[in-house]
């Protein structure tokens, strides 16, 4: 090979191309080839860059909260569909050009601030000997997909960002006038005199012809249209209950036993009082006032201190290395002598101590055998999946590949992206990642083998690919002549009552424009907005409409009941003034937390205009495994967002 290549490279034909390598280089130039390689910025501002694995964990962590709430799964395709990818976009373009902003000014937190928010997160530190724990950092930050550095860095945004909020919200008190205004809206009552127009006002419409259903049916074709479905077939690789069956040597017990030893040993820990001096003269007295029996918090309390109380933490859990030292030497209810530790000056009390242990095998025996259980099945299902990829990369379909490897295949009913099946019911078996997978394939087409979950792994075919398509009008002639003839009842009914309130505009009174119907005017008088609220008299598009329109105005709004409702607002007074004066109080800190809130978003704004955003919705949808071209209403939408303003 190495020799063919080396005869091609004294040909012509190879002079030739990297002659035109050379002049493209020196046309378009060496960086500009590169840069196009090497960038991965979804979202730039400034000197910040989220790329592309930042993005795809945003989104993911959207996606899992969103799946819990609706209970369904959400592709890709349906969060596109729906703005939340250029939704998601905007947000990380905002909140990063705010840090960059933040940055900018100056407005970092210290090495020794990001640290004491480090030991407030508990899953990072070590249970058994209760220290913080590097190692186990980086493992649960990986299990986020997440690096040390990545975090530490998105820690010190969030820090930056709280204290610029604590700066602007400091203090911060809205004019009285602010709250004032809202009691007055809230507290103004009017008077409302309306009646009803019911389905008896207009006559019943006739039973729609095919044509007329078929036109609303295209009318409705996105409500209507059913979604694409897939029959696949689905191979998965995990832990067989055989597989924890086996046994456990005796020598692989030990051996486990030897490695995990340190980390299962319970060390010795010590509950204790710090109590802080000033100087050794205090710290004399406390020594005294302790050893004479006096109560720690006591002590703390007359000399104006904070005492630290440590309840049942091992050596490695005491920030001070030097009062760690002096405590561990200390006995059960001994005080000790002046401690002169890193963190200063201070005197400790030792209240109780409960001494280490080191387990033998036979204490940890069944959790370590579980342990190597799991291992052995674990690797049991990278042999089937090794099996399984040898053959399929052989030429093996999925079936045939599944079946040298011993695994089962198992064919679905037909199934939409969302995993329900055409009557709409869910689809055991599917997760959103293999529906995802799925759904990814052309007809006929194998999937890889992709890991489901940790230790578990599936790979589908697409059997067949049923299109989105409109139901036949035989199917759905009832339900669709049922909705057909309710909205058409709804028109009529909405314009008569438009008719009705229209000769009430031209000086008819609500009393004879009612009687037409014969029907009763009926008023409701005293309503406000801070009581209001829908019941079986008043729907809320009569509310809204009634606080919506100015005095004497005449409107049309949906009835509690399939109907229309002609309405006139007959008067508007000020609310009670002892009730408004009350809700001016109570409504001040709402108002300062809404000033707050505006304030807050303005910063976010000017953080926009000042710094550089680049947004590349094509590169965050190829993440996703979009097409990467962005739909043209979607692509002008975002057209302001991708455009680098001056600084």
């Amino acid at each position: 090979m190495i020799s063919a290549f080396r005869a091609f490279a004294k040909s012509w034909v190879a002079a030739v191309l990297i002659g035109l390598l050379v002049i493209s280089f020196a046309v378009f130039g060496m960086s500009d080839i590169l840069q196009g390689q090497i960038s991965s910025s979804v979202v730039k501002a400034g000197g910040r860059s989220f790329n592309d694995q930042d993005f795809r964990r945003e989104y993911d962590q959207w996606r899992q909260g969103a799946e819990q709430q609706m209970g369904q799964p959400i592709t890709p395709q349906i969060a596109a569909e729906n703005g939340v990818i250029t939704g998601l976009l905007e947000q990380i373009a905002t909140r990063e050009a705010m840090a960059e902003l933040l940055e900018r000014i100056g407005l970092r937190p210290g090495d020794s601030l990001v640290a004491d928010q480090l030991r407030e997160i508990p899953a990072f530190f070590d249970p058994i000997s209760g220290r913080f724990d590097k190692n186990l950092m980086e493992q649960r930050l990986g299990e986020a997909n997440l690096t040390s550095d990545r975090f530490i860095a998105v820690l010190e945004d969030e820090i930056a960002q709280q204290h610029f909020d604590a700066g602007l919200v400091s203090g911060l008190r809205a004019p009285r006038a602010y709250s004032a205004l809202a009691a007055m809206l809230e507290r103004e009552e009017r008077d409302l005199g309306y009646f009803q127009v019911g389905v008896s006002s207009v006559e019943a419409p006739g039973a729609p012809t095919d044509a007329q259903l078929q036109a609303f049916m295209e009318e409705n074709a996105d409500q209507l249209r059913r979604p694409e479905y897939r029959v696949i077939s689905l191979v998965r690789f995990a832990p067989r209950a055989q597989d924890l069956e086996g046994t456990v040597a005796q020598a692989e017990l030990e051996e486990r036993f030897a490695f995990r030893k340190d980390t299962l040993s319970q060390p010795e820990t010590r509950t204790l009082v710090q109590i802080p001096a000033r100087d050794q003269a205090t710290a004399a007295r406390i020594v005294e006032r302790l050893r004479q029996g006096e109560a720690p918090t006591a002590v703390a309390q007359d000399l104006g201190v904070e005492p630290v109380t440590y309840e049942a933490r091992p050596r490695s859990a005491i920030a001070d290395r030097k009062v760690a030292e002096a405590a561990f030497a200390l006995a059960q209810g001994a005080v000790s002598a002046p401690i002169e530790g890193d963190l200063g000056l201070s005197v400790v009390k030792v209240t109780e101590i409960t001494p280490g242990r080191e387990p033998t095998l036979e204490d940890v025996r069944p959790m370590l055998e579980a342990e190597i259980r799991r291992d052995q099945a674990a690797e049991k299902v990278y042999e089937r999946t090794q099996a399984y990829e040898e053959a399929h990369i052989g030429g093996a379909t999925l079936a045939e590949a599944a079946q040298a490897a011993g695994a089962t295949v198992i064919t679905l009913p037909a199934v939409s992206e969302q995993g329900r099946d055409q009557e709409g019911q869910p689809v055991q078996g599917v997760t959103p990642k293999i529906l995802e997978t799925a759904f990814d394939l052309s007809e006929g087409a194998d999937s890889d083998l992709t890991e489901l979950s940790e230790g578990e792994y599936f790979a589908v075919r697409a059997e067949r690919v049923i299109p989105a398509a409109l139901p036949d009008l035989d199917e759905v002639r009832p339900v669709l002549t049922q909705v057909w003839m309710q909205q058409e009842m709804l028109s009529r009914l909405e314009a008569k009552a438009e008719e009705l309130a229209e000769a009430v505009r031209g000086g008819q009174t609500l009393e004879a424009a009612a009687s037409t119907l014969g029907v009763r005017v009926t008023r409701a008088t005293g309503l406000s907005r801070a009581t209001a609220q829908p019941n079986e008299r008043l729907s809320e598009d009569v509310l809204v409409n009634a606080f919506g329109v100015a005095p004497q105005e005449v409107f049309t709004a949906r009835d509690v009941r399939f109907g229309m409702i002609v309405g006139k607002v007959e008067a508007v007074r000020a609310g009670d003034v002892a009730q408004m004066a009350q809700a001016v109080e109570e409504g001040r800190g709402q108002a300062s937390m809404a000033l707050f809130r505006d304030m807050s978003a303005a910063s976010r704004l000017a953080a926009r205009e000042k710094i550089k955003v680049r947004i590349d919705e094509a590169r965050a949808r190829a993440v996703l495994g979009l097409d990467p071209e962005v739909p043209a209403s979607k692509a002008e939408g975002n057209a302001p967002a991708t455009k680098e303003p001056a600084e």
